[in-house]
């Protein structure tokens, strides 16, 4: 195996030891010889920091949610709720996490604590802690509304009360919490499997040097897998510090977004740009996992029910991908090949992904699921419409997930589309060819012929929604 280029810049310091480092609710931490796959909130655990709980190890309860700091926006430190249950230990040197413990001064609570107690926001108190620093994230963001705790979830107390503690909040300067020390983000460091690199060249040549290595982004969807102590490769390149897939270009005609970008960043970059992103990205996933989870790993998991493809198929994306022999652009609807297949080759990571403007297209997204929020989908659609001057169909894209092996555009249905008036006629047409274009599972969650049906009547809602019945009738 061919030498992997050092990183000049980094450094291994623990003390008086090599061991990797993190800023620890104001203190040096060493990261220790452990197991770099162990979870945060594990590790929390051995530290003897048992106010970050263990509730579901999916990111779904958000019991274990911690503060993990980002740079200082004008000389203001930034913080960002997210699940310790998901970020391996191996990801993290150089970085600052703050935990519960960190927000009282002895007896005094911090105003976020006070508030929950005040107003009577907990009861068993297993969820408070996650509550807590949810609330905390959000207040130094000034991001205070009831979205911030998406991710909490509390069984016996009853929301209202920690509505109301948000209420109180909102009327609350933000207080930062008294830490013992302001010493800088550390360099970060190697941990043993885990590779931490500084910019996008060197994690090429890490990969071209071991090409067995896998990406990690985010973590959400592979950090529970190594939650649940599930087979894992022998080497991770952690890509969640590099400045080259981290940037958002809005163009006149294009925008392009970094692989690293979060959900969470896109939602607010890009608001009122793409209808069917604004409506899918508040049905992804809680505040947490969108704080983490990222375009490109939305993309290079190639999940059927991954939410943000069928709308990248919808706006004819295009994919930008690198290796270390240089780059290719793949268009979307050629990007997916099979089940969790795609065009990637090993060498390879997605770069950025490229969405065209189109303001004269009709556009909307729906996901179905068994809960309403932070659930795995049972249908997703996506719907884009273009109608020239004499209101005929002249452009057409419907894609889906959940009906296939990977997500799909209906093609046929498109095709019948074009040149079309959208009278009822037309749309039961539609409907009934969408309803056999697919040919999905029956699974836990659904039944084929549920999906099925679904695939139809969602576009004849979009429909609905998009023109009054007068012009539906015409």
């Amino acid at each position: 195996m061919p030498a992997i280029p050092e990183a000049p810049q980094w450094r291994y310091s623990c003390w008086m030891t090599e061991l990797p480092e993190i800023l620890l609710n104001g203190q040096r931490h060493c990261l220790g010889a452990g197991d770099p796959s162990e979870s945060l909130l594990r590790w929390l655990k051995r530290q003897q920091l048992h106010g970050t709980k263990e509730g579901c190890a999916d990111g779904d309860c958000g019991a274990c949610t911690v503060a993990l700091r980002l740079p200082d926006v004008d000389g203001k430190p930034q913080w960002q709720a997210v699940n310790a249950c998901l970020l391996p230990v191996g990801c993290l040197p150089g970085r600052e996490v703050m935990t519960v413990e960190a927000l009282a001064v002895g007896e005094r609570l911090h105003p976020v604590q006070q508030a929950m107690v005040e107003c009577a926001g907990s009861q068993c108190g297993y969820c408070t802690p996650g509550f807590v620093m949810s609330l905390f994230a959000a207040q130094a963001a000034d991001q205070l509304d009831e979205a911030c705790f998406e991710g909490n979830l509390c069984r016996c107390t009853g929301y209202l009360p920690i509505r109301r503690a948000l209420e109180r909040l909102q009327d609350l300067p933000f207080q930062a919490p008294a830490l013992g020390t302001d010493a800088p983000c550390l360099e970060s460091g190697n941990a043993e499997g885990w590779s931490v690199p500084r910019d996008l060249a060197h994690a090429l040549a890490i990969k071209q040097a071991d090409p067995q290595a896998v990406w990690f982004a985010g973590g959400t969807d592979l950090g529970v897998v190594l939650s649940h102590g599930q087979s894992k490769p022998a080497r991770y390149i952690a890509l969640d510090r590099l400045p080259e897939l981290q940037q958002i270009e809005i163009g006149d005609q294009v925008v392009r977004i970094g692989a690293g970008v979060a959900l969470r960043t896109i939602e607010q970059r890009l608001t009122g740009m793409f209808a069917a992103i604004d409506q899918m990205l508040p049905w992804f996933a809680a505040r947490q996992v969108r704080n983490r989870a990222t375009l490109g790993g939305n993309l290079g998991t190639a999940s059927p029910i991954g939410d943000l493809l069928p709308v990248l198929l919808v706006l004819d994306a295009v994919v930008h991908v690198r290796s270390a022999a240089g780059s290719r652009d793949l268009a979307i609807d050629e990007f997916f090949t099979g089940y969790r297949q795609t065009q990637l080759r090993p060498d390879e990571l997605i770069e950025a992904v490229s969405i065209p403007r189109r303001n004269d297209w009709l556009s909307a997204a729906y996901k179905v699921a068994k809960r309403q929020t932070d659930d795995i989908s049972i249908v997703a659609a996506v719907f884009a419409l273009k109608l020239n001057a004499e209101r005929r169909v002249e452009a057409a894209r419907l894609a889906f997930g959940g009906v296939a092996a990977l997500p799909l555009r209906a093609k046929r249905a498109e095709a019948e589309l074009i040149g079309q008036r959208l009278d009822q006629t037309t749309i039961e047409a539609i409907a009934d060819t969408l309803r056999a274009e697919f040919t999905p599972l029956s699974d836990l969650r659904a039944g084929a012929d549920y999906r099925r049906a679904l695939c139809g009547n969602l576009f004849a809602k979009f429909i609905r929604e998009q023109f009054e019945p007068a012009e539906v009738a015409a």
